[in-house]
């Protein structure tokens, strides 16, 4: 007992290690709230992360859902285009097709008339016939322009862009359009030009034909003109008419297919496909066309184009109006003719004999060697279709002519078929070639061309 009782000393040292206890207990209680906390909070945070992982699963699955939509639409456009396509080029093949087939009977028929003019003699025959070659001329632009189109349209038709003297292109359209206007009553003015372009030859001379045909062909009086000029850094050529005008609202609407205005009282109206084509051409070639018109006050076509230097120009022929040849009389000439058309063969075998030639007629190559076996004689000169029956083709027709007579006997192709490919393959083989419907003094004076 007395060690229990020992003096204020004693009662101080415990009460100091209370103290001290309830000290280290506290800060034991606070590490322990502070554990307690830490861990809340990484239990939340683990909650927090489960809840985001939920989310992004959530929007990874629309995603890919999405996803999904989008490649099945795609497909679903990819299969339209494709049937898209396909339907466009087999319209393309058809009108070609077509185009090709149509331009055999409108060949015969021409050559028919021109073997009819020669024996007709009385004026309202002539005047008769005259009708109806112009309703022929109108039907054959329409079947080249279609073609132009669908060759277009099937990108069969490629432009060959090179440096083009301006001068002769000029001259030719002279040549060709004076007649035209003159019949009219209209004067035409083409300024020539010392300048050259780069552009495709045979696209650039059809717009430029089309733009000339279409000015005579609404204008009713005063004239039209040709001409070009520097702007800036590009040629303009400007065919400008005295015609009628175009309103504003239409301006665009004339370079559609089938739209047409108010032809001349002499002319007939056009099919609507000139300016159509004017367009197509122009943007295959990367050319701008403008139209200025006021009504009542006429039109002005600008075709902008980039100049070359005429050093670039080919030193290749240009091309040369066959009347302009020297060539003498056919009487007396032996034609061999390989014709499959039976029509265009009857007509083509008129003409001929019409000129005083002796033709024989033939569908194929082996009916030709036959032929040539029973006369015993050579031909003066052979003129075979490029597209016999059964896949045949002139080319080798004429190929074998002339080994079966081992001469290098003239020979000329003549086509409906306007590819670039039938036309390599004749210059390939040395061939001259005329295109169906055949122009009966062009093909006279080649043939003579040919004899002499």
């Amino acid at each position: 007992m007395t060690d229990m009782w020992q003096g204020p000393d004693a009662v101080d040292q415990l009460r100091r290690e209370a103290a001290k206890l309830k000290k280290i207990n506290a800060a034991l209680m606070s590490r322990v709230e502070r554990s307690m906390d830490q861990q809340l909070n990484a239990f939340s945070l683990f909650e927090t992360a489960i809840a985001l992982d939920h989310k992004v699963r959530d929007r990874t699955h629309q995603l890919r859902e999405a996803l999904h939509s989008v490649e099945r639409a795609n497909e679903g456009l990819y299969r339209a285009k494709q049937q898209a396509e396909a339907a466009s080029s087999l319209k393309s093949s058809v009108l070609i097709s077509v185009t090709h087939d149509l331009l055999q009977p409108l060949n015969a028929a021409r050559l028919t008339l021109s073997a009819l003019t020669e024996m007709m003699e009385s004026q309202e025959a002539g005047l008769l016939i005259d009708q109806a070659d112009r309703s022929l001329l109108m039907l054959e632009d329409l079947l080249r322009s279609l073609l132009e189109i669908a060759k277009l349209d099937a990108g069969a038709l490629k432009p060959d862009v090179r440096a083009i003297a301006l001068a002769p292109l000029f001259q030719q359209l002279r040549n060709e359009f004076e007649p035209v206007a003159a019949r009219q009553g209209l004067s035409l003015r083409i300024r020539t030009s010392p300048r050259a372009v780069r552009s495709d030859a045979m696209m650039l001379r059809r717009i430029l034909q089309n733009l000339l045909a279409n000015a005579i062909r609404y204008t009713r009086s005063g004239g039209v003109v040709m001409g070009c000029r520097l702007k800036g850094d590009h040629i303009c050529i400007q065919v400008s008419d005295t015609g009628p005008g175009i309103a504003q609202a239409q301006q665009q609407a004339i370079f559609r297919e089938f739209q047409r205005g108010e032809a001349t009282a002499t002319d007939q109206a056009g099919f609507g496909l000139g300016l159509s084509i004017v367009r197509r051409f122009a943007t295959v070639l990367g050319h701008e066309v403008r139209l200025s018109s006021q009504v009542g006050r006429g039109s002005t076509f600008t075709l902008e184009l980039e100049p070359a230097d005429l050093t670039e120009v080919s030193d290749e022929v240009h091309e040369v109006k066959l009347a302009e040849r020297h060539y003498s009389g056919l009487e007396g000439a032996k034609i061999l003719l390989i014709e499959n058309d039976p029509n265009g063969s009857e007509a083509m075998a008129a003409l001929l004999e019409g000129w005083g030639c002796d033709v024989a007629t033939t569908r194929s190559a082996a009916d030709a060697l036959l032929r040539l076996s029973e006369l015993g004689g050579a031909p003066d000169a052979v003129i075979a279709d490029l597209h016999l029956d059964h896949g045949e083709s002139g080319l080798s027709a004429i190929a074998d002519v002339r080994r079966h007579l081992t001469l290098d006997t003239p020979a000329m192709i003549i086509t409906a078929d306007y590819s670039e490919k039938a036309a390599k393959e004749a210059s390939l083989h040395g061939l001259e070639v005329l295109k169906k419907p055949i122009k009966p003094a062009e093909m006279r004076a080649l043939l003579s061309f040919l004899l002499s």
